[in-house]
C-alpha cells in the first residue's frame, strides 16, 4: 500500500510527493485455518507481510535477519520501480526511447542496487522490451552513489539465498555478468581484471557483489566528497575506473560533495542567528542563495556584530542547558566550552578516542591543585548517536562513555571544570538543540575512512569550529573557511599504509598519557563494579595494544594509539584559542559565512545538471497550457498635454485629414489609463477579474513575475496569479 507525503518547498509553490510503502498480505485472514483451530497460522500471512516494512534495516547478524533484509530491500525497490513504470506508460504515445529523459533512479549505497536486476525483469519479462534495449534503458536511468568505503556498505549476497528468494533475478544477473565479462575479455584478455570486475565472487560461498552490479548497471557513479571520490577511483573500484578511462569515459565516476539545508539547520534550528544574517544582509534572500552570506565577512571585525554573535551563542547554550536538565537531569556551566560529537557510533568515527581523551583530561585535573584547576578552561563534552543493533563493539563504547561520565560528573573536585555525557536517543530534534550551542565539534575519523560527513557542515553553519582530521568533507570545509578555523590533527590518508607497515615491524609506540588512561581502565576505575563491563572494556584495550597489527582488524584498526598524542595537542590549542574571545568570535563568523558550498541547493543543482540531466521548470500561471502573451505589458500611452499657466509651450498640432475617426482624436487627448493588476484565476477569496492591486500601488514583498504574469502574496497567506491590464479594461469589484 502506498502512503503519499507532500514535501513542500521553501518560498515556492512547488510540492514534491514522497511515496512510502507498507507491505500487506494478499489474504488478510485464513478462515479455514482459524476454523481448524490453527489460530497462529490464520494470521501468519499478515505477520510475514508486516515484517517487511515494520522496521527498516533489521538486525542481520543471523541468517534469518539477512534474509529479511534482502526481502525488505527487494520489496521497496520493486514497489517503487513498478510504480515508476506505471506512471511512465500512462503517458499518451509513450516511447521507451524517451524513458531516460523522464526517469532517473538514484541508488544510495548498495542497499537498493537490486534495482538493476529488477528494472531488467520488469522491462524484459513484463513489458516485453528486447534485452539490448532494456539494458541500455536501465544503464541510462540508473545511477549509483557510494556513501561510505566501509565493507558493510558493499553488500554481498550468498547466491544460495538469492536463488531461493529471487531465482529469476539470479538468472538476469548471470546474463548481465556473462555479457560484461565478454566485453572485458575483448579488452584485457583473461586475468585479474576479470576476477575483480565480475559481479560474482568465487569462494567457499559464492556471492553476488552488489557494488559491482551497481557500477555495471549505472550511467554515473559518484562519491560524496572530493577525497572520498578519489578513494573510490584508487581503492574501492580501481579496476572499474581503469576500464572507464580505457573506454574514454573518465567522468563515469564524479564527485558530488554532500550538503545540508540552511533552512533547517540555521533558520529553524537557530532563529536568532537567522535574524542576524537577515539584519546585516538586508533581506532573507540568503535562505535560497547562501553565497550571499559572504557579504557578512566584511563585518567579521565589527565589535557590534561580535556582541550580537556572542549573545546568540549564549542564548543557544542556555536553551541547551535547560534541555539537558529536563532530558538527562544534567547540570552544565553555560560559560564552559561546549564540545560535541554527534554521529553514528562506529569505530572508524573514533568516539572511543574522544572518551579516552576525556579520561586523560580528568586525570590531569585530578593531579592539579584547586588553584591550578581554577585557571583551566571549563569544558562540557557531549557524545550522541546510535549504533547498529548487532554492532557489539559500538555498544561497548557507549557503555564505557556512560560509565566514565558517572565517575567524572560525580567527582566534586573536577565536576565544576569537566562534564561528560552520552546524549540518549539522538535524533533531529535533539540535534537542533545541540548544534547551535556548540563551540567546538569533533569530526575525528581516521583519514581515508569518512566519506563526507554532514554534521560537520551543520555545526560550522552555526558558528562552531571543528577539531578534526583531514578526512571527508573536513578538507573542503577548511578550504572554504580558512585553515585557522579548524584544529587539524592526525595522520594523512596516504600515510596510513606506512604506519601499518611500521607496526608489523613492532614500531607502534603508545604515548605515556594514553598508557595512564589504559591503566585506569584496567584497574577498574570506570567499571562501576560490573565484571562483565570490565571484561569488555579490557578486551577492546587488548586489541588496541596488539602493536604488531595496527591498521588491521586484529589490532588498532583505526589508529587510535597513533593519533592520540596529536589529538591531545589539538585540544590544547582549542583551549588556548577559546581564551581569546575576540579571535574566537571572528573565526566563528568567518567559518559560518563561508559555507555556501555545503548547501543542499548547490548539491542538488549539481546532481540535476551532471547526473540527472534535469533543468529548472518555472511554474505555469493561469490557464494550463496557455501560451504566454507575445508582449508582457501594454505599451504606455503618451502623457496628456499639461494645462494651466505653468504648462510648457506645445508644438502646434498637424492639421488632421478630413474624415478621420473622431474616437481616435479623443483618445489622443484622453487622461492616462494607469495599469492595475487583476486576478487571472479564481483564488479564494478572489475571483477571476478582481482588481488585486490598484494603480500606482507598491508591489508587495514576495512578488514574483513570470513571463508577463505574476504570483502575488495575499493577506492571510497564499498567493494569486495576476496580470497587468489598463484600468479601463478592469472590472472593479468590491
Amino acid at each position: 500500500m502506498a502512503y503519499d507525503n507532500p514535501i513542500p518547498g521553501f518560498d515556492t509553490y512547488n510540492t514534491n510527493n514522497l511515496r512510502l510503502w507498507r507491505a500487506l498480505p494478499s489474504k488478510e485472514f485464513d478462515l479455514d485455518a482459524y476454523s481448524s483451530a490453527n489460530f497462529t497460522e490464520a494470521v501468519e500471512q499478515r505477520r510475514k507481510a508486516e515484517d517487511l516494512s515494520a522496521v527498516l534495516y533489521p538486525n542481520d547478524a543471523t541468517y534469518q535477519g539477512k534474509e529479511l533484509r534482502l526481502r525488505q530491500q527487494y520489496f521497496f525497490v520493486s514497489a517503487s520501480l513498478q510504480d515508476l513504470l506505471r506512471e511512465f506508460i500512462k503517458r499518451p504515445n509513450y516511447k521507451w526511447s524517451e524513458m531516460p529523459e523522464k526517469v532517473s533512479v538514484q541508488m544510495n549505497d548498495t542497499h537498493p542496487t537490486i534495482t538493476v536486476a529488477e528494472m531488467m525483469r520488469l522491462l524484459v519479462d513484463v513489458q516485453r522490451v528486447g534485452w539490448e534495449e532494456a539494458w541500455e534503458l536501465t544503464k541510462k536511468c540508473c545511477n549509483y552513489t557510494n556513501h561510505t568505503v566501509m565493507p558493510e556498505a558493499l553488500e554481498k549476497w550468498p547466491v544460495e539465498m538469492m536463488e531461493r528468494i529471487l531465482p529469476r533475478h539470479v538468472q538476469i544477473i548471470g546474463e548481465i555478468n556473462r555479457r560484461w565479462i565478454n566485453e572485458l575479455l575483448e579488452m584485457y584478455g583473461d586475468g585479474p581484471m576479470i576476477e575483480k570486475l565480475s559481479i560474482f565472487e568465487e569462494g567457499d560461498e559464492k556471492k553476488i557483489r552488489m557494488g559491482n552490479l551497481a557500477i555495471v548497471g549505472s550511467n554515473k557513479v559518484n562519491g560524496v566528497a572530493a577525497l572520498h571520490t578519489e578513494i573510490i577511483k584508487k581503492e574501492t573500484f580501481p579496476e572499474y575506473y581503469k576500464w572507464a578511462c580505457d573506454k574514454g569515459e573518465p567522468d563515469k565516476i564524479v564527485n558530488m560533495t554532500n550538503g545540508v539545508t540552511q533552512r533547517r539547520w540555521i533558520h529553524c534550528a537557530n532563529p536568532v542567528l537567522s535574524a542576524i544574517f537577515t539584519k546585516y544582509l538586508g533581506s532573507q534572500k540568503w535562505l535560497t542563495d547562501m553565497t550571499l552570506l559572504k557579504g557578512m565577512l566584511k563585518h567579521k571585525e565589527d565589535p557590534k556584530l561580535h556582541a550580537e554573535w556572542m549573545e546568540m551563542k549564549q542564548g543557544c547554550k542556555a536553551r541547551l542547558a535547560a534541555w539537558l536538565k529536563e532530558v538527562m537531569d544534567l547540570d552544565i556551566d553555560q560559560d564552559a566550552l561546549i564540545d560535541i560529537q554527534i554521529k553514528r557510533i562506529h569505530e572508524y568515527k573514533r568516539q572511543l578516542m574522544n572518551c579516552l581523551y576525556v579520561i586523560h583530561r580528568y586525570q590531569t585535573l585530578k593531579r592539579m591543585s584547586p588553584a591550578e584547576r581554577a585557571k583551566t578552561q571549563k569544558r562540557v563534552v557531549l557524545i550522541g548517536g546510535k549504533a547498529a543493533s548487532a554492532y557489539v563493539n559500538a555498544k561497548i563504547i557507549i557503555k564505557l562513555i556512560n560509565n566514565v561520565s558517572k565517575v567524572v560528573n560525580n567527582d566534586p573536585e573536577t565536576s565544576p571544570y569537566l562534564k561528560f555525557a552520552f546524549v540518549p536517543n539522538y535524533r533531529v530534534s535533539a540535534a537542533q538543540m545541540l548544534i547551535p550551542a556548540s563551540d567546538i565539534s569533533e569530526h575525528i575519523s581516521t583519514a581515508g575512512t569518512e566519506a563526507s560527513g554532514t554534521s560537520n557542515m551543520k555545526f560550522v553553519m552555526n558558528g562552531g569550529l571543528i577539531i578534526g582530521t583531514m578526512d571527508g568533507a573536513n578538507i573542503e570545509i577548511r578550504e572554504e573557511g580558512g585553515e585557522d578555523t579548524m584544529f587539524i590533527f592526525g595522520c594523512l590518508e596516504h600515510e596510513v599504509p606506512g604506519i601499518a607497515a611500521k607496526s608489523k615491524q613492532g614500531h607502534y609506540p603508545v604515548d605515556g598519557r594514553l598508557q595512564a588512561v589504559f591503566q585506569a581502565i584496567r584497574n577498574g576505575d570506570f567499571s562501576k563494579g560490573e565484571p562483565d563491563a570490565h571484561q569488555e572494556f579490557c578486551s577492546i584495550l587488548d586489541r588496541l595494544c596488539n602493536i604488531t597489527a595496527a591498521g588491521t582488524w586484529d589490532g588498532d584498526r583505526y589508529l587510535v594509539i597513533h593519533d592520540f598524542p596529536s589529538f591531545c595537542d589539538a585540544q590544547a590549542r582549542v583551549d588556548a584559542m577559546y581564551n581569546d574571545k575576540a579571535t574566537w568570535c571572528k573565526l566563528s563568523i568567518q567559518a559560518a559565512c563561508s559555507m555556501a558550498k555545503f548547501s543542499t541547493d548547490r548539491t542538488i543543482s549539481e546532481y540535476a545538471d551532471v547526473i540527472w540531466g534535469v533543468k529548472p521548470a518555472p511554474r505555469p500561471c493561469g490557464d494550463a497550457g496557455a501560451p504566454p502573451p507575445a508582449q508582457a505589458l501594454p505599451k504606455p500611452k503618451a502623457a496628456p498635454a499639461a494645462k494651466g499657466a505653468d504648462a510648457p509651450a506645445a508644438a502646434s498640432p498637424k492639421p488632421k485629414a478630413a474624415g478621420k475617426d473622431k474616437a481616435k482624436d479623443e483618445a489622443a487627448v484622453a487622461p492616462e489609463d494607469p495599469p492595475v493588476w487583476i486576478a487571472v484565476e479564481d483564488e479564494p477569496p478572489h475571483k477571476k477579474g478582481d482588481v488585486i492591486l490598484g494603480p500606482n500601488k507598491p508591489l508587495p514583498e514576495g512578488f514574483v513575475e513570470l513571463g508577463g504574469k505574476a504570483l502575488m502574496p495575499i493577506t492571510g497567506g497564499g498567493a494569486v496569479c495576476v496580470k497587468k491590464v489598463p484600468q479601463s479594461q478592469a472590472q472593479q469589484k468590491a
